[in-house]
């Protein structure tokens, strides 16, 4: 079985990363994004928030405590013991069975992207994101397909 600071960095890595699901992954995903409540989809984000700030590069920017730390972890672990035991349990067993360890990497991230997507459609989100723009070259840019 694979240990939890494993499955956890990849959960991680795994968030952005492309892979090819099989048809067991793919049900487990649809049971995970049909099965998560927009508020555990939150303690998702806050988790990811929170475990990126711990990078040194951008640790300084971060207001994470070790207590909140803990605590959205805490909350994670629940999160995914429910899913994973419960809600989608039957989904799981044949994943794993037919599948694979990846399978958890693969459905977990599918749903971290419908998350992902929920927290892009915030409005504060899309102006910040946006913000960059004010400070390009507009002119190198229109040069560029000339």
């Amino acid at each position: 079985m694979i240990s939890k600071k494993i499955f956890a960095f990849l959960l991680l890595l795994n968030f952005s990363a492309f892979t090819q699901a099989g048809p067991f992954t793919d049900r487990l995903s649809v049971c995970l994004v049909q099965n998560t409540s927009t508020p555990e989809k939150q303690v998702l984000l806050t988790w990811v928030y929170a475990a990126m700030s711990a990078h040194p590069k951008v640790y300084e920017m971060s207001n994470v405590t070790l207590e909140q730390g803990d605590e959205i972890s805490k909350q994670m672990a629940e999160i995914f013991n429910e899913l994973i035991t419960v809600r989608c349990k039957d989904e799981t067993i044949e994943a794993f069975r037919y599948e694979g360890q990846a399978t958890f990497e693969e459905s977990f991230q599918v749903l971290g992207e419908v998350a992902m997507t929920e927290l892009m459609t915030n409005n504060k989100v899309n102006s910040y994101m946006e913000g960059f723009t004010k400070y390009l070259d507009t002119e190198a840019l229109e040069n560029l397909f000339d």
